[in-house]
């Protein structure tokens, strides 16, 4: 028992030393304005790297990956009856609709699924 608990310290030890080496030689000095900024066939940049973004666009996306997983949500209740109460399934599908139905509702009142606007 205590061969494990010396060489549990021994790999302990080895791995301390080998993550603070790693840490040591991986510094990087991001003092270099030329560096940092972004490279184009070693000419300057014409325009800005940092373009504007449209929130509108977000949230159609952020939209689209919930429906998405709703529907990931919503395929496998079509088995489930079969396997198991029926009441009990009827009342957790009906709730879950209620929910998503109520959330699209939200979405729609507050003008997020209206693109131009």
């Amino acid at each position: 028992m205590q061969i494990l608990g010396i060489l549990f310290m021994i790999i302990m030890v080895i791995s301390f030393i080998l993550m603070m080496l790693t840490n040591f030689l991986s510094k990087k000095n991001i003092e270099d304005r030329e560096k940092s900024s972004p490279f184009e066939c070693g000419f300057d940049p014409i325009s800005s790297s940092r373009l504007p973004f449209s929130l509108r666009f977000f949230l159609i996306a952020i939209i689209f990956l919930i429906f998405d997983v709703e529907i990931a949500l919503i395929l496998p209740m079509t088995i489930i009856p079969f396997m198991s109460n029926m009441l009990i399934w009827t009342i957790t599908s009906m709730l879950f609709l209620f929910i998503l139905t109520v959330g699209l509702y939200h979405e729609w009142n507050q003008g997020s699924l209206e693109w131009a606007s």
